[in-house]
Parts: C-alpha cells; sequence; structure tokens
C-alpha cells in the first residue's frame, strides 16, 4: 500500500504544531489506528459502473427524441420526452415506485435473455389514447375498467413505438423487442427476484397539456451480456473501427459505380418573346448563342461537368470530351 509523503514544509509545521501544544501526538495516534469504515447495502448492490450508466442514459436520451418524434406524428399533438433519471436499484424498489394500478408493458429483447418493463403513468396512457380517438388529449385515470378496445389500442400504439428503442440500442447490439404482455396491476408483475439489480431509465413526457412519467426497468440479467460495450472505451474503439473499414468503402464505390444518371449537351440557348413564339412555323431558325467553333457543354444532372465536341460514330450522333470543366458551372469560371 503506497504511504504518503511529506515535504519538508509539512514536516517543520507538523513540529512546530506538536512543540508548541496545538496537536496532541497521542491524538494523531489514535486517529491512524481507528478504521474508517463506509457502510453497505447488500439489497442495493451497485453493479454498474458510472462510465455505463452514463452510457445507457446517452443511449435512452436518443431513444427520447426518437420516441418525441414518433409519439408527435401518430398523436399531432405537441410532445415533449426527455431523461429525467437513470438509477440502479433493486427490483422491489422498482415495483414499490410505481402505481399500482398502471400501463404496464412487458417485452422480451432478443437477443438479449430476460425481458424488460416500461410502464406509462396512467395521466399519459390515457392522454396517447384519447388523442388516437379524436378528442383533445384529456387525462381520465380509470386502469381498473380498461375495455378490450382501449387495451387493444394501446397495445397497437406501445408496440410500434418500440422501433425506436431497437434503433437507440443499435450502436451498442442490434435487438429485437417484442410485445408480450400487457398487465396494469404491478403484483402480477414477476420479472425478477426482489433484490435482483435493475436499472431504471425515467423519462419526463408531455404530451398536450399532460404530464407524467415513463419508466423503463431493465434487470441485470439483461445487460449482462453487453456490459463492456457499454464503456468509453467500447464506444472510442467502435468509432474508431469504424472510420478505417477499407473493404466497406470498396463495395460501397461499386455499388455507387453502377448507378445510372442523365446527361445532355447543351447546343446553345436563345431567348426570343412570346409573340415569336406564338408565330414559330416550320422552316424557321432560331439563332443559338453559341458560336459555331467553340466545345459544348455536357451536363450531368444540372451541373456542367466536361467541354465536348460533336460528331458522329457508327452512324450516331455521338460527342468527344475535351476536358474537365473544374469549380463548378461554366458561369463561376
Amino acid at each position: 500500500m503506497a504511504e504518503d509523503i511529506l515535504s519538508q514544509n509539512e514536516i517543520d509545521a507538523l513540529l512546530s504544531a506538536l512543540s508548541t501544544g496545538e496537536m496532541d501526538a497521542n491524538q494523531l495516534k489514535q486517529e491512524e489506528q481507528d478504521r474508517k469504515v463506509r457502510v453497505y447495502d447488500f439489497k442495493r448492490a451497485l453493479r454498474f459502473s458510472k462510465d455505463q450508466i452514463r452510457s445507457l442514459s446517452r443511449i435512452h436520451e436518443n431513444f427520447a427524441r426518437l420516441l418525441t418524434t414518433y409519439f408527435s406524428a401518430q398523436l399531432r399533438t405537441y410532445v415533449n420526452i426527455s431523461v429525467a433519471s437513470v438509477d440502479q436499484i433493486p427490483y422491489e424498489e422498482f415495483v414499490r415506485s410505481v402505481p399500482k394500478m398502471t400501463i404496464l408493458n412487458i417485452y422480451s429483447v432478443a437477443p438479449l435473455e430476460g425481458r424488460i418493463v416500461i410502464e406509462f403513468n396512467p395521466n399519459i396512457a390515457y392522454a396517447m389514447m384519447d388523442r388516437q380517438l379524436g378528442g383533445r388529449g384529456a387525462s381520465v385515470n380509470k386502469v381498473e375498467n380498461l375495455t378490450e378496445i382501449e387495451t387493444t389500442l394501446m397495445t397497437s400504439l406501445f408496440e410500434r413505438a418500440m422501433e425506436n428503442l431497437q434503433e437507440a440500442w443499435s450502436s451498442v447490439t442490434d435487438i429485437t423487442p417484442v410485445l408480450e404482455e400487457f398487465e396494469v396491476n404491478t403484483q402480477f408483475l414477476q420479472l425478477v427476484s426482489p433484490n435482483e439489480t435493475v436499472v431504471v431509465v425515467s423519462l419526463n413526457t408531455t404530451i398536450g397539456e399532460s404530464s407524467g412519467m415513463i419508466n423503463i426497468c431493465i434487470p441485470h440479467v439483461v445487460l449482462e451480456p453487453i456490459i463492456p460495450r457499454l464503456s468509453v472505451h467500447y464506444w472510442m474503439q467502435t468509432k474508431s473501427t469504424s472510420i478505417s473499414k477499407p473493404e466497406e468503402y470498396k463495395n460501397l464505390t461499386k455499388t455507387i459505380e453502377k448507378a445510372s444518371m442523365d446527361l445532355k449537351v447543351v447546343l446553345g440557348e436563345s431567348s426570343i418573346s412570346m409573340e415569336d413564339l406564338l408565330h414559330l412555323n416550320l422552316n424557321d431558325v432560331i439563332m443559338l448563342d453559341q458560336p459555331i467553333d467553340q466545345p459544348l457543354s455536357l451536363h450531368v444532372g444540372n451541373q456542367a461537368k466536361f467541354r465536348v465536341q460533336p460528331g458522329k460514330k457508327k452512324s450516331k450522333l455521338a460527342v468527344q470530351i475535351i476536358e474537365e470543366i473544374k469549380g463548378g458551372t461554366e458561369d463561376d469560371e
């Protein structure tokens, strides 16, 4: 164990304090003998580092942005979703923290083992359903009396929303969220053992004039296979690896080379009045601004890329490229 080394000034100050009586040598000896004890609660076992919690927060900040866009489009109203907190707590503490009667969606996230829970506060869930049915987004808490139609509407909305969770997690691993159960009573929610550590991501949610929380509960058993990927080192390594992939760029180049595009050669331009245009007849001649001894422009899309000269090849009209036009259109030069 490494020991602290005092400087000469610190040693002089310590000896001075001992000689003047400002500091007691016995007191120093007693403090050295006393053990420093830190309280540790085994029921709240911290199984994720701060670095890993930050990574989970970053993932779900992206998920919150995607979810905001999705619900805004589906409900045609103001929606704002943001990450409020990311905590690791025992599973029983999560169950106690949510209302006894609420909207619980249980998802499998293959290929990861286990299941996750996404709890929608009833105020939020009913505001969504009211908007789906053409209402103003009013919130009414009547979870105990959900009809079959209301359950189907909510299930469909929440199931399609999980495509955004899949996209948010794609930077770490590929998952396929599937809604397996729809529950309203937390007493029937037996996900993991009560003392199992879970990560709870709380999202502040505002829909129209209604507000509430969306809580995402992810057990440790789900995240255990991908815990090494939740470190900053992995993110930085992935970023540097993704930059240097010559094989992928080679394949991308081959694909682009096969793409077709429109080419056109501009023979010249002219300006005439509307009256002259209306009175044009057969064999009339329109004067172009293109000199006959100057090369023509070959356009790729709407951009002039080459200077060419006209001619024939095998009884077909053709052009021969003379030089490349660099720096934009001809007018820019």
